[in-house]
């Protein structure tokens, strides 16, 4: 998981080089006990924590819609729609309001110091999540509506923050070497891992629903104040005040040797005032999105595909064995084939970017591979889904099925989306970096979205 330490390969230096280390004389310092690294991988899983953990309490979520009954009531019953498709809903109050608060973010970035940003946006989450632990042990069966709805604020809420918190720290890496975006990352998708690990324990472990609820809440209480302590801790570190150094020096690195000429440095001047224009205000858009057009496109396309499978249609495929009442078909089928299978997958995707980088950036095998995963659709719709409206013929009638194909949606989803994402910082110029950062950011909530809307028509019509 941490890389051996040493000299960094070319394409892991910093995406924004630190000038003022050459000018000054300063050694680059070594990243002692893998400091830096782990704390980037921690906040990688905290980025994502929030959804990972509303997600994968289906077994929660579906115990409160049924006025806290581990039966479901009639089929008439209102509240069964909100049952059903509960977390279609969840996707689209998570996904749409972070794409307002990751436009905010953008014209935020260069007046706001990424400090105040994801600190505040931390404790926003740890706030809300507070509330949801609080109401695992209130009794919400005469209010199933209200809870539904104040659980779908706090899902907008804690989704926002946490949209803000993750691009604040993805730009915030491209000032170190890319083997600390590379952690970042794939925490990530080891978070969603944790989270999936975490629910299969507490249902194995507790009798009670709400046991295992608020258990399972106190574990994301107690990680997001763990993600607070050690953000705090990094500013702290040799290996990262020398990175971060460079983060406050960088609108004068641009600066006119001695030996240029005046034509040069009529350049370098626009280039400098441009630079200090930048720290000062809003970055410019049109560059950024020139370069990233096509790999934006394809992380788009990445997470929405995955958005519409996961989690609404694939976490309601069940085990075709369902009527044995084995505690495998009943109890333990979907957090493990759906959730802890599904992220696990998507965490070795994104490993695997660590060691292999194929296609590249340019390459017209990206986009079509990228557009090759639209096959996931009709293969989980043909699964055993329930319950099932429309389309009644389940073609693929065996449990293997499914399985394989999460962990296909997974892996492809953590390398080619990583991939994707990694790209976008490096191909434009080393001072638009950052800036790039959340755009990419921007492009993957947008796609996330956008699946999250179709997904609610796509279960509907299943």
């Amino acid at each position: 998981m941490i890389p051996a330490a040493g000299s960094f390969p070319p394409d892991q230096e910093p995406l924004l080089e630190d000038a003022a280390g050459s000018r000054y004389g300063r050694q680059k310092p070594r990243d002692r006990w893998h400091g830096a690294y782990l704390i980037f991988f921690l906040l990688g899983i905290g980025s994502l924590l929030p959804w990972n953990f509303f997600i994968t309490a289906k077994h929660y979520w579906r115990y409160k819609l049924q006025n806290c009954s581990d039966e479901p009531g009639p089929v008439g019953q209102a509240a069964s729609d909100l049952r059903d498709y509960f977390e279609s809903y969840i996707s689209i109050a998570s996904t749409v309001p972070s794409v307002l608060c990751l436009i905010g973010n953008f014209l935020l970035v260069n007046k706001v110091p990424a400090s105040v940003r994801i600190l505040s946006s931390l404790f926003v989450m740890l706030g809300v999540f507070l509330v949801i632990t609080v109401l695992v042990k209130v009794d919400t069966s005469s209010w199933t509506t209200p809870f539904f709805a104040l659980t779908v604020g706090c899902v907008a809420v804690v989704s926002s923050a946490s949209t803000i918190f993750s691009s604040s720290i993805f730009g915030l890496s491209s000032y170190f070497p890319m083997r600390n975006l590379q952690a970042l990352i794939s925490g990530q998708a080891m978070g969603g891992t944790i989270s999936a690990m975490a629910s299969v324990i507490d249902l194995a472990a507790a009798a009670d629903v709400t046991d295992s609820a608020l258990a399972y809440f106190l574990t994301a209480d107690i990680f997001i104040i763990v993600c607070i302590m050690v953000y705090l801790l990094l500013p702290r570190l040799e290996y990262s005040r020398y990175y971060l150094s460079s983060q406050k020096e960088s609108p004068s690195l641009v600066t006119v040797p001695p030996d240029t000429s005046a034509e040069d440095t009529a350049e370098n001047s626009t280039t400098n005032s441009s630079s200090l224009t930048r720290s000062a205000g809003i970055p410019p858009l049109r560059p950024i999105l020139q370069k990233t057009a096509l790999l934006g496109f394809c992380l788009f396309y990445v997470f929405f595909i995955s958005i519409i499978i996961f989690p609404s249609l694939s976490s309601n495929i069940e085990s075709v064995s369902k009527s044995s009442g084995s505690p495998w078909s009943t109890k333990y089928f979907t957090p493990l084939t759906c959730f802890l299978l599904y992220n696990f997958a998507d965490w070795c995707g994104r490993q695997v970017t660590a060691w292999i980088q194929v296609p590249g950036p340019k390459s017209r095998l990206l986009p079509a591979l990228v557009l090759l995963r639209t096959i996931f659709l009709p293969l989980f719709i043909l699964s055993n889904y329930q319950p099932r409206a429309h389309i009644r013929t389940v073609v693929f009638n065996r449990d293997i099925y499914p399985v394989v194909f999460t962990a296909l949606l997974g892996l492809s989803n953590g390398y080619l989306g990583t991939l994707v994402m990694v790209y976008g910082p490096k191909i434009v110029p080393k001072e638009l970096a950052e800036a790039a950062g959340v755009v990419m950011t921007f492009y993957l909530v947008l796609g996330l979205a956008l699946g999250s809307a179709c997904a609610v028509f796509v279960v509907h019509l299943v």
